[in-house]
């Protein structure tokens, strides 16, 4: 098989060239798209997005897949006097046993 496209782990619109990459807001999970949306809550929906696609089922079927994102079990936790629900992603990226430090071009 082939490495998971760009369509299916960041939505249909989703396109690069040599120096951009574009991913439409309305193909994000649960994104509620604005002109101001915070960094932190595109990169929760890019990695809720990809979650969908990046399964370990989906690995278990294609060779080719080197990462894997779970959503595991949410706690409460407290700060400044304030509970806060957290919600816990694994991002597993997985790579032939020949360095030590994560290249993104390796996968």
């Amino acid at each position: 098989m082939a490495e998971p496209t760009l369509t299916q782990v960041f939505g249909t619109n989703a396109t690069q060239d040599a120096t951009t990459i574009t991913i439409y807001k309305a193909d994000l999970t649960g994104l509620t798209a604005t002109a101001n949306n915070s960094a932190e809550s595109i990169l929760a929906a890019i990695d809720l997005k990809a979650s969908s696609y990046l399964t370990q089922t989906n690995q278990d079927l294609n060779p080719d897949q080197s990462i894997v994102i779970e959503q595991g079990t949410g706690s409460i936790t407290t700060r400044n006097n304030l509970n806060y629900r957290e919600y816990n992603l694994t991002i597993t990226l997985s790579k032939l046993d020949t360095q030590s430090a994560i290249d993104p071009n390796d996968f």
